[in-house]
């Protein structure tokens, strides 16, 4: 973070999760555009809907020590967790290429000590991050009590009401509630636990293109230990 950094609390839906919005983030967010540009993208895991290309250690873990202040403050996390992933990712796959896993909300673990941090770095249109609740349970959160009622309500309500149409998930459906959007803006970085129900928001006038520098260009930091 930056002298310039604006830090804003949100606490969302029912449960009051906290998402820390951080605008100003980082002093150089065109250096890191430069780098992303330089780098070789490919495919990642068969869930991020576009390609991804490893951040340099150094760069993740400068960052994750500018936040571990407020994951003690607003996350109960005296020691921040350890990284366990960083990416410089970019969205490219087109709506209707979309998997079925790739339209629903979701989390990225069920451990109290997963975070995760996304550092917008696009300019333009660049929808933002929404966060969900399943409407069968009422859980915006999944940790390991919730998993097995979780899936369970899922799998019953794709019977009943279908797979999502193939496109990006950007409002209220049949099995999920959306409670929270906040918006993509250059240099914006947002802190949340990974347990959250959340998804990309990507309403259809944002550019989805492989160059790194005109299209939906994010940071990712995943940080988990046990």
């Amino acid at each position: 973070m930056t002298d310039a950094s604006t830090i804003t609390l949100h606490r969302q839906g029912f449960e009051q999760r906290p998402v820390i919005v951080i605008d100003d983030f980082w002093s150089d967010p065109d250096a890191l555009r430069d780098d992303a540009a330089s780098l070789r993208m490919g495919v990642i895991g068969p869930h991020y809907p576009g390609v991804r290309a490893a951040v340099p250690p150094r760069l993740a873990e400068t960052m994750r020590r500018k936040i571990a202040p407020l994951l003690a403050e607003h996350f109960g996390l005296d020691s921040a967790p350890a990284i366990s992933e960083a990416y410089y990712s970019l969205v490219t796959t087109a709506p209707a290429d979309l998997a079925p896993i790739q339209r629903l909300p979701h989390f990225d673990g069920v451990e109290p000590r997963r975070i995760a941090v996304l550092l917008f770095l696009g300019h333009g249109e660049q929808g933002g991050t929404a966060f969900y609740r399943q409407r069968a349970t009422g859980y915006e959160s999944v940790d390991a009590t919730r998993f097995d009622r979780f899936t369970e309500a899922l799998d019953t309500a794709v019977q009943a009401h279908g797979l999502p149409d193939a496109a990006y998930i950007t409002h209220d459906t049949p099995l999920f509630e959306r409670i929270a959007v906040q918006p993509a803006v250059f240099n914006r970085a947002l802190v949340y636990a990974g347990n959250t129900l959340h998804c990309a928001y990507l309403p259809p006038e944002t550019v989805l293109t492989a160059d790194p520098l005109a299209g939906r260009l994010t940071l990712n930091l995943f940080l988990f230990d046990d």
